[in-house]
């Protein structure tokens, strides 16, 4: 009996995935990289573990350890130090690359634009000519809505306008111009882009998540710190926008949902496409004012906050048209607004230091 076509494609995948059992992760032990590497290793995969711990820490190693009850092989080092790329591609039979190693805060590229340019940009560079020269021309790449041009109001897709608007953003649309370069231009190179919206959550264990080390960047920590008293209100940057209470809008995705995305993209190397974007995000936003409402009735906490002015550069609205990963991926965000407050909840109260 014939197998189906769709069957046909599945077992192809699944030999596929058998036959590229190792990959290498850079930025394994920042936030999406912890949680990508638990991802990977429930898949099935060997994982080969990169970081220099510039916004991490070890313990994040021995976290992923108890969750999985395994560690990855991992080696302390950086992106842009050719010499130790070389040796780990000499030690392992990697089969692809999900690069998430970079500099990510907007504000501090702005302040920082050569650091965010050296490590982002010249750091892929290395990694890529690394790949190159040990014949790995699989990648999944770390990329950012940040890449495209500013469009209030509506889903963002994959064809819309690309114009980063800062140092942070540049730096990843570069790193992705040179990447369409290669796969573009050059035999056998199979690169992945995935664009994320707003990642916020932590592992339901509580026991990884997202530890900004100092004041927080990002809305999700910051009211996960006034709702357990650490800070004593949240500022909401500008309360006369067009949507439902006057409050800023955006497309928050849970970080295990996004970590499972990675893993559905290996899949999506072993098609003949060279290269392709997806976006990953829920398709729905929510303001801030919703989000403190869902806060506070997760963690039956008071979230004093204060409207100010707007920020420079803040959009109404912001959110994604996940269509093309859910047809491309066979993805689609699963976790609910609950379900980030909760997990983000469950992580600040066994965590209120972070991973010190």
């Amino acid at each position: 009996m014939r197998a189906s076509a769709g069957l046909t494609q599945i077992l192809r995948f699944e030999a596929e995935r058998f036959s590229m059992s190792t990959i290498l992760v850079t930025g394994a032990t920042g936030y999406l990289g912890s949680h990508t590497l638990v991802a990977l290793h429930q898949a099935g995969f060997h994982v080969v573990a990169l970081d220099n711990f510039c916004n991490s820490q070890p313990e994040v190693l021995r976290r992923v350890q108890r969750i999985c009850g395994a560690a990855p092989d991992f080696y302390q080092a950086d992106i842009r130090d050719r010499a130790a790329l070389d040796r780990i591609f000499q030690q392992h039979q990697i089969d692809a690359v999900i690069h998430f190693a970079a500099l990510k805060s907007v504000g501090a590229s702005l302040a920082q634009p050569l650091e965010y340019y050296q490590n982002n940009l010249t750091g892929t560079l290395i990694l890529l000519e690394a790949m190159q020269h040990a014949k790995v021309r699989r990648m999944v790449f770390s990329s950012s809505a940040t890449v495209y041009r500013e469009a209030d109001g509506q889903a963002i897709t994959e064809d819309d306008p690309l114009a980063p608007n800062n140092p942070y953003g540049r730096s990843k649309l570069m790193a992705e111009q040179v990447m369409r370069d290669i796969a573009e231009n050059q035999a056998d190179w199979h690169i992945v882009l995935l664009r994320y919206f707003n990642p916020v959550g932590a592992h339901p264990s509580g026991l990884i998540g997202e530890d900004p080390g100092t004041i927080p960047n990002n809305l999700w920590p910051y009211i996960s710190q006034v709702a357990a008293g650490e800070r004593a209100e949240l500022n909401v940057f500008g309360g006369d926008y067009p949507t439902v209470d006057g409050t800023g809008v955006r497309d928050y995705l849970h970080v295990v949902d996004l970590a499972e995305a990675h893993v559905k993209a290996i899949d999506v190397l072993a098609t003949e496409e060279p290269i392709i974007a997806l976006n990953l995000g829920t398709g729905q936003g929510y303001s801030v004012l919703q989000v403190i409402q869902a806060f506070s009735a997760i963690s039956g906490k008071t979230i004093p906050y204060r409207i100010v002015a707007r920020r420079a550069g803040d959009l109404a609205c912001c959110y994604a048209d996940p269509s093309v990963a859910k047809r491309r991926l066979g993805w689609t965000a699963s976790k609910t607004l609950e379900d980030m407050c909760r997990d983000s909840w469950r992580w600040q109260q066994q965590n209120p230091n972070g991973y010190s």
